[in-house]
């Protein structure tokens, strides 16, 4: 019999310390029973939230499969009798010159970050129409696809589709069961990868008006925020320290 003395929540890309993991951790201590999908088995994740004493499963699962995300929905209603917070943190980027990007470039970040994002979406938010408490649905794009810099191209298109399909599904799941919810965070700077240059690093630390990267522990944050706030709808909020707006070269 399904435990329903707390709350569930889909988090994918948590399989390793990224983002995801970072949403996670705050929805575990908010008391969440977590579900963190992943290509392979046996994660990390898993056993760093078992050892916590949180109740998580972890489906090996191809996102990008329509009839394995409905599988896993499948599975964590039978599991757990409900979802009620979904967040899609799950993506990939990949660094090419415009001249090297082929059409299989284009079509693997289109697979990995659109496609993936918008079954989890429509399968969770589907399944979040037929209970009363509805649920949140967030999704991840990225602040850049306003400015995008050099180098990869094959990546931002995917990118660029996540708030349209964020607010779609908002006003599709909406208008089925008022009690669902999609928002959409675009991050900055806030996990910069380890082997960026350090020229790249300082320039896109200067490229924000705080003046400062940002830690995962933001994003996190704004999730619990639109988790929060139910009277937030259809919303696409960077969380970028202010760079979507900053031209850093024009003073």
């Amino acid at each position: 019999m399904a435990n329903t003395h707390s709350k569930v929540a889909i988090v994918t890309g948590a399989a390793n310390r990224r983002l995801g993991w970072h949403v996670a951790e705050a929805l575990a201590g908010r008391g969440y029973r977590l579900v963190l999908p992943s290509r392979k088995a046996g994660t990390e994740a898993v056993e760093h939230f078992r050892s916590r004493g949180i109740e998580v499963i972890a489906p090996q699962v191809d996102l990008t499969n329509d009839q394995a995300v409905k599988a896993m929905v499948e599975e964590t209603v039978m599991r757990f009798g409900q979802i009620d917070v979904l967040a899609t943190c799950a993506g990939a980027w990949n660094r090419k010159k415009l001249e090297e990007t082929t059409a299989a470039d284009v079509r693997e970040h289109f697979e990995a970050n659109t496609v993936a994002t918008f079954l989890c979406v429509q399968q969770v938010g589907l399944a979040m129409v037929k209970q009363p408490s509805g649920g949140c649905i967030v999704t991840l794009g990225d602040w850049a696809v306003s400015r995008p810099y050099l180098d990869y191209a094959g990546y931002f298109p995917s990118k660029g589709a996540i708030p349209t399909l964020s607010r779609s599904l908002a006003v599709e799941l909406g208008t089925r069961n008022p009690a669902i919810r999609v928002n959409c965070i675009l991050p900055g700077p806030v996990m910069l990868p380890p082997d960026l240059p350090a020229e790249e690093r300082e320039q896109s630390i200067r490229g924000t008006l705080v003046k400062r990267e940002g830690s995962p522990q933001h994003i996190a944050q704004t999730v619990l925020f639109f988790v929060d706030n139910d009277f937030v709808n259809g919303v696409c909020l960077p969380v970028d320290g202010g760079r979507s707006i900053y031209a850093a070269d024009s003073h």
